[in-house]
């Protein structure tokens, strides 16, 4: 973990966020500043700045971060599909609109229209 990084002091609960799933690997929460009527925020425990830093030796806990997302949709609001549904947004690097560098997907779902942001910053 990062000493400095927001999300890493959250994951280490010096932080307050209203959190909806905590297990070794991951921390999912509430987005402060929501785009849709859900919008959380998945981030692994330990520190990586984004996707662009993904390597081959990270595929498994990759692949079990997004396992859990549909399940962390459907519990926190999200509509069933196909008429619901869910959009996972990952922002990588400055350019790519990622305001903190610690990994995180933000899941964004629920009732129509949502904010008139594309994607959310973060």
């Amino acid at each position: 973990m990062s000493h400095d990084c927001l999300f890493c002091k959250i994951a280490r609960h010096e932080i307050p966020a209203e959190i909806v799933h905590e297990d070794d690997e991951f921390l999912a929460f509430h987005d402060i500043n929501p785009a849709a009527p859900v919008h959380l925020l998945l981030i692994p425990k330990h520190h990586i700045a984004s996707l662009a830093d993904i390597a081959p030796a990270d595929h498994g806990w990759l692949g079990r971060m997004l396992q859990l997302v549909p399940g962390l949709a459907a519990d926190n609001g999200c509509h069933p599909m196909p008429e619901g549904g869910f959009r996972l947004v990952a922002n990588s690097g400055t350019e790519g609109g990622q305001e903190i560098h610690h990994l995180h997907f933000h899941i964004l779902g629920g009732s129509r229209p949502w904010s008139n942001r594309a994607a959310p910053a973060a």
